[in-house]
Formats: C-alpha cells, structure tokens, sequence
C-alpha cells in the first residue's frame, strides 16, 4: 500500500506517487520524464493541478499560494534543449516562488483508479471492463461493455467536453445506432492502429481526444464512430484526482488550473 502522511516535501511526495503509478514499470516517451522534474525546499502547503506545465499554469499556481504542481505534459515535452525564452522564464519563476514540479503522462492515463482512460469511462457512464492499446508492454486504454444509444453516449461527451471550453467532434452515424462496446484513449488516441485495434475489440466507438483527419474518413468507411473530445479536456481528469489524492494525504489545499488549448 502508498502510503504518504504530512508533513512531506517534493522529494517524498514524488516517491509515493511513482510507487502508486508503477511509474518507473511503464515505458514513455522521451520527453515525458515522469517523475520531479523540478525540486523545491517544501514542505508542501498547497497542490495545484495542470495538464501542461505552462507559464500560466506556473503563474496559477504561484496565485494560488501553492508549491507543488501536478501535471500530465511536463516542462521537457520538447526534448532538451537551451534553457532561453520561454522555459527559461518558467524555470525562474517556479524556482523565485519554490514551486515544484512533477509530471507524469502513460503512468497518469493508464492508472485504473485515477487514471484518465478509466476516470474518462466513469465519467461518461460507463464502466470499465478490459484494457486495450498496447505501449511497450503496458496497456493504456480501457474498453466498456454496455448498451447506449449512440447519441446518448455523444451528448455525454460533448457535455463534459464544453465544461472544459472544447467542441466535440463525432463522426456519422445511423439513427438509432447503438454502442455496445466502447474504446476509450484519452489525449491523441486517434490512429490508423488505433482504429484497426479498436475494430478488431468489438467495439461500436471509438472516446478520444483528438487524431489526425485521416482517421475521420478510415474510422467511418469501417464502421467505427470516433467522439473526438479534445486533447485537453480528456486529460484534466486524472492529474486532478492524483492532486486531490495528495492533498488529502497531506490535509493541504487544492487549486484546479483550467488553460485550455481548444485542442
């Protein structure tokens, strides 16, 4: 069991959290660096949560009186490279304000409590059943047994999308038409893999964020739905439960930090 009590700083509580996630079992990729991607001298009086280590979402934070940040895409997305501009700005800022960071992306998707795919599932009104897209030996999404109209699972996603500032996007379908098996990746899980997995599942739709044009077209000549629900908004849901999971631990207020992108 994790486990993780006040008071902690940065250092002690990344460590529970990689031991909750399986971190260092997963495989990512490079850019991710799961794990304190920035250290400071705690302890932790306040958890905020983002899905982008971004300026605003630093600047949020340090608004809020908090000094540990939580993310899914962390400060190094891009690979390494000079610490100029703009991430030489955010280094400044989290460091003039003793903000930590830590981040944590397929750990964070593929949890079956507090990871997006499943909190997506739930979210929606489905409940998980199987797992499904492989990534160098972890599986990342889940799939969900029911029997919906495909319009009432649509609206369920453009409701919950819309509360984030994102337009949902749904490829044709027949009236009436049912899902009885449900895909779900949250984030960028729209590719021709993805959709020939999907279809090889069962499944009758395919709940991501977002994916390329070409899966529109390959999705619908094959009979699969997609409900694209942007990027962003399908992957607020686990980096905020992970903060709530260590904000009760450690009796320390919580900030939610909404920056949508409109992808």
């Amino acid at each position: 069991m994790t486990t993780l009590t006040a008071p902690a700083d940065a250092r002690t509580v990344a460590a529970a959290l990689d031991t909750l996630l399986g971190a260092h079992a997963i495989a990512d990729y490079p850019g991710a660096l799961n794990g304190l991607q920035l250290d400071h001298h705690g302890p932790v009086r306040g958890v905020a949560a983002a899905v982008d280590a971004s300026l605003d979402a630093i600047d949020a934070t340090i608004a809020a009186g908090a000094n540990l940040l939580l993310v899914h895409h962390g400060l190094f997305w891009g690979g390494a490279r000079p610490i100029t501009g703009v991430l030489k700005t955010k280094l400044e800022r989290a460091l003039a304000n003793d903000v930590a960071i830590y981040s944590t992306h397929l750990p964070l998707d593929a949890h079956p409590e507090l990871g997006n795919n499943a909190l997506l599932a739930r979210t929606l009104g489905l409940d998980p059943t199987g797992r499904w897209l492989d990534h160098k030996g972890t599986p990342i999404g889940v799939t969900a047994d029911c029997d919906l109209p495909v319009e009432t699972l649509a609206d369920r996603a453009r409701a919950f999308a819309a509360r984030h500032g994102h337009h949902t996007v749904v490829t044709p379908f027949a009236p009436g038409a049912r899902a009885r098996r449900v895909a779900i990746c949250t984030g960028g899980g729209a590719s021709s893999d993805s959709i020939r997995e999907a279809i090889a599942l069962g499944a009758d739709v395919l709940v991501t964020g977002e994916g390329p044009h070409h899966t529109a077209v390959e999705a619908r000549e094959q009979g699969l739905v997609v409900v694209y629900a942007g990027h962003y908004a399908t992957e607020t849901l686990g980096v905020r439960a992970l903060a709530r999971w260590v904000a009760d631990r450690l009796h320390v207020p919580v900030t939610d930090i909404d920056a949508p992108t409109g992808l």
